[in-house]
C-alpha cells in the first residue's frame, strides 16, 4: 500500500495541489532578541497555579497567583497553555483555541488566558479519534458530513453530562486546504471541542523545507505539538511528519525541538499516570512483517520511535495514530498503540478500509486512569465488531469460514460453534479480507482511485466446518469482557 500511494504522491498524481503561496526564508524570525511574554491564567477572576505555559521550546508554570513569564525563542510563533483538568477546553466552532499568536515586533507581550471551570467532574470522560478524513473534493466533503452526523448521534445518546472531546489524527484533507472548512463543519455537528494533528496531506507542499510546511495548518489550528489534560489523563499531540523539501517526500520523524519540549512537558506529570499521545504516522506497525519486507518503507513508521518510548517509560501510555487506513494494535510493556481505521475508509471508495474494517473511528471511555475502547463503524451500532464470511468467500482459503475482527488485539478471544457445539478457538492467519478483495483488487478497481489495494491484516480468523454443518456462530470477546456474536447459516 505504501509503495503505490507514495509513488503516486511523489509524482504529483491525486489531484492538483492547492496551497498557500511559497513561503520565503525571511518569514521565519531571524532576530536574536527574545520576546518577553507575561500573563496570567485565571478562571472567575482568580489565578490558577501550576499551569504549564510554553512557546514550543520552553515550558514554565504559573505561580500561586496564576502569573507566568517566559522568554520566547526567536523562532517561536505561539504562546500556549496545557489546559488543566477541571476546566473547559476553549474552542471556536469546536476548534480548540488554547494558544495566542506571538507578536514578534514587540519586545514585551502580554498574553492572558481565561478559563471556565467545568460544571461536572471530568474523572470520567470519553474521546474519539478521527483518523484520515482525507477529503479531496466537495463530494468527499458531503460524505464526511455523514460521519459528523454519526458522531453527533453518539454524543447525543451518551449518558447525561458525559464529557467528550475529539482528536483529528491527521490527513484532515487531501492537500486541498479550501476543504478545511468542510472538515471543521463535519466534526462541528457534534458540538464538542476537537484537537487536530498534522498529517502528510495537511502540509504546504510548495514549502522548501519542513520549517515552512505547516504554515496553513498553524493558521487554522495553531501549534503542531502541544498538550492538555482531562481528569487524570495527560494528552499530548505531536507532529511526526518530517517534510523533505522540494522532493515532496516525507519521513516519520520527531524533531529534537519536540522531544526537548516533551521532556519538559512530562516533567510535571506524576509517574504512573496515563498519557495519551496522538500523532499521524504510526510509531510502529506489522506492515513489514506481514509483507515479508526486509526493512520498513519510508514514511510508514517513526524512525526515532525508541526515543519516544524511552520518555514514556514512567507512564501508562496509549499512542493514537492513523495514516495506514487499517486497524491494528500492538502492545509492549507499558505502551499500547492504536493504529486506526479511517473515517474515509479506502479514500472514499466504499464502506470499508483496505483491511475490511468499516469506515469509522475509535471511541475511548476513560475512568480515572483506566481506558477502554471500541471501534465504531460509521452508521453502525457499537456492537458491530466483526463480520463473518461463508465458505468460498476467501480465494486463498475457499473451504474456510472467515471472521474479520477489526479491533482485535492479543487479549481478545475468537471462538466458534458448529450447530450449537463449542469448537474452541478459531485459527488466526495473515490474509486479505474477502470484501476488500472484491472491491479493491485488480488494475481497474476501484474506479474512483485505482491505486487502492486490499492489504494484508492480522485480524482474520479461519475454521473449516464439517460437511454436514448447518449453522456457524462466531463469538469474539474483547479484552474488557464484552462479547460480540454473528451467525451464518450454511
Amino acid at each position: 500500500m505504501f509503495n503505490r500511494r507514495n509513488f503516486l504522491k511523489n509524482i504529483g498524481i491525486g489531484g492538483a495541489v492547492l496551497s498557500t503561496p511559497s513561503v520565503m526564508a525571511n518569514e521565519l524570525s531571524t532576530s536574536t532578541e527574545f520576546v518577553t511574554i507575561k500573563g496570567t491564567v485565571s478562571a472567575n477572576g482568580k489565578g490558577i497555579s501550576q499551569v504549564s505555559v510554553t512557546d514550543g521550546y520552553t515550558v514554565v508554570r504559573t505561580d500561586n497567583s496564576g502569573k507566568y513569564q517566559i522568554k520566547a525563542h526567536s523562532q517561536a510563533e505561539f504562546v500556549y497553555i496545557s489546559v488543566p483538568s477541571g476546566y473547559e477546553f476553549p474552542n471556536e466552532k469546536g476548534v480548540a483555541r488554547f494558544y495566542q499568536k506571538i507578536d514578534t515586533s514587540k519586545s514585551n507581550v502580554q498574553a492572558n488566558f481565561t478559563l471556565k471551570p467545568l460544571s461536572v467532574d471530568d474523572t470520567k470522560h470519553q474521546f474519539v479519534v478521527w483518523a484520515d478524513p482525507q477529503i479531496i473534493s466537495k463530494k468527499d466533503a458531503e460524505e464526511l458530513q455523514k460521519s459528523g452526523e454519526d458522531l453527533a448521534e453518539l454524543v447525543k445518546t451518551a449518558p447525561k453530562d458525559t464529557l467528550f472531546h475529539g482528536i483529528g489524527c491527521g490527513d484532515l484533507v487531501w492537500d486541498h486546504f479550501e476543504l478545511l472548512d468542510d472538515y471543521i463543519s463535519a466534526f462541528g455537528k457534534a458540538q464538542i471541542p476537537f484537537f487536530s494533528v498534522i498529517g502528510n496531506h495537511d502540509m504546504d507542499l510548495d514549502a522548501r523545507t519542513d520549517d515552512f510546511s505547516s504554515k496553513t495548518f498553524k493558521n487554522t489550528f495553531g501549534p503542531t505539538y502541544y498538550s492538555f489534560n482531562r481528569g487524570k489523563v495527560h494528552y499530548v499531540v505531536l507532529d511526526d511528519v518530517f517534510f523533505m523539501g522540494t522532493a515532496k517526500k516525507y519521513v516519520g520523524y520527531l524533531t529534537e525541538n519536540q522531544l526537548h519540549w516533551l521532556e519538559q512537558d512530562l516533567a510535571s506529570v506524576p509517574k504512573g499516570s496515563t498519557v495519551v499521545v496522538s500523532l499521524h504516522i504510526p510509531t510502529n506497525t506489522g506492515h513489514a512483517r506481514r509483507n515479508k519486507l526486509k526493512e520498513e518503507e519510508l514514511g510508514g513508521t517513526v524512525a526515532n520511535r525508541r526515543q519516544l518510548y524511552k520518555m514514556l517509560e514512567p507512564f501508562q501510555a496509549h499512542i493514537m495514530s492513523g495514516h495506514t487506513h487499517v486497524n491494528e494494535k500492538w502492545e509492549e510493556g507499558n505502551i499500547i498503540e492504536h493504529v486506526h481505521g479511517t473515517v474515509c475508509g479506502a479514500w472514499w471508495t466504499g464502506p470499508i478500509c483496505t483491511d475490511g474494517s468499516p469506515s469509522g473511528y475509535g471511541v475511548y471511555q476513560v475512568d480515572g486512569g483506566n481506558v477502554s475502547w471500541y471501534y465504531k463503524g460509521t452508521g453502525k451500532p457499537a456492537t458491530f465488531q466483526l463480520k463473518v464470511y461463508p465458505k468460498g468467500a476467501s480465494k486463498e482459503f475457499p473451504d474456510s469460514i472467515v471472521a474479520n475482527v477489526w479491533n482485535w488485539d492479543k487479549k481478545w478471544k475468537v471462538e466458534w460453534w458448529e450447530d450449537g457445539i463449542a469448537k474452541g478457538a478459531m485459527e488466526q492467519k495473515v490474509s486479505l479480507d474477502p470484501l476488500a478483495v472484491e472491491l479493491f483488487a485488480g488494475p481497474d478497481l476501484p474506479k474512483k482511485h485505482k491505486f487502492v489495494d486490499p492489504t494484508l491484516t492480522d485480524h482474520l480468523f479461519f475454521v473449516q466446518p464439517s460437511a454436514q454443518a448447518k449453522t456457524i456462530v462466531v463469538k469474539a470477546t474483547d479484552r474488557f469482557g464484552n462479547e460480540y456474536t454473528e451467525q451464518i447459516n450454511l
